[in-house]
């Protein structure tokens, strides 16, 4: 578990350096309250609540492809072990359980910012929650022998 949650670490920090680093520069996904935001006492660029929460959902896609390389190679390497499946087999079921896990966080996400008003940096950590349930549980009993 202690080296799950060092990979799942890694993997997050790479996820977050990409989303922010986009939600900043490219689409951004920030509103001037963000703590982020404050933290970094940005002026801008800032978008409103219905592009915030589209920027949202497409920052965390493109997130997604370089944090789950990271978490299938750290994975595969250092945490479990391979072999309940074929390697084409294996891969492609945990690409669907992290996209399972994308999806349903990024709903969640999504509706925080969009229905409840939260900020993106408050939805991205209900993101992380659930991936981080869902993650665990799939990979250890569905992909890899555990």
């Amino acid at each position: 578990m202690a080296r799950y949650g060092l990979c799942g670490g890694f993997a997050t920090a790479v996820d977050m350096a990409v989303f922010y680093l986009v939600s900043l520069t490219i689409l951004p996904a920030l509103s001037p309250e963000d703590p982020v935001a404050r933290w970094l006492h940005l002026s801008g660029p800032f978008a409103e609540e219905t592009l915030r929460s589209r920027y949202f959902v497409i920052n965390r896609s493109l997130a997604f492809v370089f944090s789950n390389l990271a978490a299938y190679v750290t994975n595969v390497l250092w945490v479990f072990e391979p072999g309940r499946h074929r390697r084409h087999v294996e891969i492609t079921l945990f690409f669907i359980v992290s996209g399972f896990s994308l999806a349903a966080g990024t709903a969640i996400g999504w509706s925080l910012i969009r229905l409840g008003g939260f900020s993106t940096t408050f939805s991205y950590g209900g993101n992380i929650a659930a991936s981080i349930l869902i993650n665990y549980a799939c990979r250890k009993y569905v992909v890899f022998k555990g």
